[in-house]
């Protein structure tokens, strides 16, 4: 159950772009056409899915304070946490690597359509964003670190692809000319920012209820111990006029 709720909240109600505008600079970029948005957010799913978990290794078994407890005793006092971003980075950027030479070599027409914004998957805030929450989140498991990974990657290829195929209808409609080309991108990602808000009660929507039933329920025990009271007090007073 946490591993699903966790999978959805990433997409819909945490979502990257629509959520915390991580991401804004490639995503408007290259979301002018549906081939490249989804070649880049493939990219930016399989480098999420592999840097949060690695980096989740990297924070429990290094960088945080006692991590390196497994090492010895005496280094159990060690708090390396203000390696974060650079280690963080130097793992984003490895991986960024990889994924620029398998797409070079297996799709160079996708390899040239996305131009300069694949190798700047290793300074997308996104990707940072990512390894930087399970952080601050305290994710307990590298099982859980890669979902969130996963997650959180298909959330921004979503928002994306989305915004790719929107962009690509929306050259055929009379657009007002002040509001043509970043403009209306602009506008039509609120909106949709707006709509994905409206995810958030998936998650919520049971709470209150379930904390009225708790509360009736308190109450009525506290009637039922309040009747008691006054049903033992009555039988002593009427114990005690009979003894008299």
């Amino acid at each position: 159950m946490e591993h699903i709720e966790l999978f959805f909240k990433s997409i819909f109600i945490d979502n990257m772009v629509f959520a915390t505008f991580l991401g804004m600079c490639s995503y408007l970029a290259v979301s002018k056409k549906v081939s490249t948005a989804v070649g880049l957010g493939a990219a930016v799913i399989f480098v999420l899915a592999v840097t949060v978990p690695l980096n989740w290794l990297l924070d429990q078994y290094i960088l945080r304070e006692g991590a390196l407890v497994w090492l010895g005793e005496e280094y159990a006092a060690y708090d390396l946490s203000f390696l974060s971003f650079i280690l963080f980075i130097a793992t984003i950027a490895t991986m960024v690597q990889l994924v620029e030479i398998v797409v070079e070599k297996f799709s160079p027409s996708l390899y040239n359509s996305l131009g300069i914004f694949l190798p700047l998957i290793a300074v997308n805030c996104a990707i940072l964003g990512g390894s930087l929450f399970m952080q601050s989140r305290e994710i307990a498991s590298l099982g859980l670190a890669l979902n969130y990974g996963v997650s959180s990657g298909i959330g921004w290829f979503l928002a994306i692809l989305a915004i790719a195929a929107i962009r690509e209808k929306i050259r055929y409609s009379n657009v007002p000319a002040p509001l043509r080309g970043l403009g209306i991108t602009f506008i039509i990602t609120g909106l949709m920012a707006i709509g994905f808000m409206s995810f958030g009660g998936m998650l919520t929507g049971g709470d209150e209820p379930a904390e009225a039933d708790t509360k009736s329920t308190a109450e009525v025990s506290l009637v039922k111990e309040e009747v008691k009271e006054n049903n033992n007090k009555t039988e002593l007073v009427e114990v005690s006029n009979i003894t008299e």
